[in-house]
């Protein structure tokens, strides 16, 4: 047993002083100060001067993903132990299918990169990158048998991923039907291909290219085009993934003032870094910053756009769409041709992080922040009341933050499987303190006391915002 005593406990609903008794993988109770046991065979966690806080939920990540002609550089070992050293307890990586291969197949080999490997728990989505009669049965099987209740689509990467607009309402139909989500990769792909093409017959083949090539305007119409689908598929549930713009913002915005079963995400990166400071950076460098969809003007209000969608809620969760590659060897795959460059960004050991420091500026309440990293996305996903609060009865996924500690990000101190840094030189307000998960105390300071293994896979069900 663990007592963790003389914090603020922070939840959806506001923060309060509080002292959380945790029973071996489960939270059993949560006491006023003082009212809590005072005596027994329990360890006491001090955590005085710090947010008792649920474990951070990672909606969107990429472990091993193969891509663009490489393989994404964190392992499910590697990228589950930095996800823990920043706060995060749960992740929700993605089975691949594509075009020609049995669903079912997919899942297989997600779970083998993953059995036995991860640090901290663990649930899927599955990708479509082709759909079929075949994948459309394998939908229903995966929502009632494999606990896998969301399926993303791609508008974008025509001959990798890509869905036609046709298939897309075939899987919302199915989606509607079975109750699960769908998650929508919104760019309009055989445009962006024809810019694509443009721009290097021109000459054009810096990194700054590769968001020039994007615009948001392509963003703002796959996201509409999306909504009207799920539409047509009588009101099908819709996350729009990595949304980095204002005008797709206000495609969301709308559809979710009618009533609409339309959500959205966005990342720290597009809240944070810009289209001119980063992939603009002298020479090749800018490769590092090459993700889709891309990094927005700083000359327009994207940054400010999103951090109001937080508040009010249009933007529903901040997920990192962890895919780190290395620069050497791998980015360095597209010098002399932006399109080359393997589309990613690392991130899951920051998001905590980051997000706290819109709390410090102003941006977000502490209740937001909590909902934004852990809450929401477990109601979003099915993992709720299970994971994303503190609470009886959930799991004792805790983090202690220590809101007046810094954080410097840099590469030489992080745990991700990366050569070089995205936020390299950040110096926050905050910092995750010590990391419980399943009541297993895996981070303390800066020392690990994890391991491989001790992850596990969690069968997800329905959204809790569906009715």
């Amino acid at each position: 047993m663990k007592l963790i005593k003389g914090g603020t406990v922070v939840g959806p609903t506001g923060a309060i002083p509080g002292d959380v008794l945790v029973v071996g993988e489960k939270i059993s109770a949560v006491f006023a100060p003082g009212e809590g046991p005072q005596e027994g065979d329990f360890e006491v966690v001090d955590a005085t001067g710090k947010y008792v806080i649920p474990g951070g939920v990672d909606a969107h990540t990429h472990m091993e993903l193969p891509f663009g002609g490489t393989f994404a550089s964190d392992t499910f070992d590697t990228g589950t132990k930095a996800a823990a050293f920043g706060g995060t307890t749960t992740i929700i990586d993605f089975a691949v299918q594509r075009t020609g291969e049995v669903v079912q197949d997919g899942l297989a080999a997600w779970h083998a990169k993953a059995a036995g490997n991860c640090h901290v728990d663990y649930a899927f989505h599955q990708i479509l990158g082709g759909v079929d009669d075949e994948s459309l049965k394998a939908m229903d099987q995966l929502v009632t048998d494999e606990g896998i209740t969301s399926f993303k689509l791609f508008m974008a990467y025509p001959g990798v991923f890509y869905s036609d607009d046709g298939q897309i309402l075939r899987a919302m139909q199915k989606a509607r039907d079975n109750g699960a989500m769908i998650m929508m990769h919104a760019e309009n792909g055989p445009a962006i291909d024809v810019l694509v093409k443009q721009a290097l017959e021109r000459g054009e083949t810096d990194p700054i290219h590769h968001g020039r090539t994007r615009p948001e305007a392509l963003e703002a119409e796959a996201t509409s085009r999306a909504i009207w689908l799920a539409s047509v598929a009588a009101d099908c549930p819709l996350y729009i993934v990595h949304l980095s713009a204002g005008k797709a913002l206000e495609q969301v915005a709308a559809a979710r003032d009618l009533g609409r079963n339309v959500f959205a995400e966005t990342c720290p990166q597009y809240l944070y870094l810009t289209l001119e400071d980063q992939l603009g950076a002298p020479g090749f460098e800018g490769a590092k910053w090459v993700c889709s969809t891309p990094l927005r003007s700083k000359h327009e209000t994207h940054r400010a756009d999103l951090w109001k969608g937080l508040r009010s809620n249009d933007l529903s969760v901040v997920s990192t769409d962890h895919c780190p590659f290395c620069f050497k060897d791998q980015k360095e795959l597209g010098i002399g041709d932006f399109s080359k460059i393997p589309n990613g960004i690392g991130g899951v050991e920051h998001r905590v992080d980051l997000l706290y420091q819109g709390v410090v500026d102003g941006k977000l309440s502490l209740a937001r922040w909590v909902e934004t990293i852990a809450t929401t996305p477990a109601r979003m996903f099915g993992l709720f009341p299970r994971k994303g609060v503190i609470a009886p009865g959930s799991d004792a996924d805790i983090v202690l933050y220590d809101p007046s500690a810094r954080t410097r990000i840099s590469v030489e101190t992080h745990h991700m499987n990366m050569d070089h840094s995205a936020w390299e030189g950040y110096e926050i307000d905050g910092k995750v303190d010590t990391v419980i998960s399943r009541g297993t105390v895996i981070v303390s300071g800066d020392t690990y006391h994890g391991r491989a293994g001790h992850g596990q896979f969690v069968r997800r069900g329905l959204s809790d915002y569906l009715l």
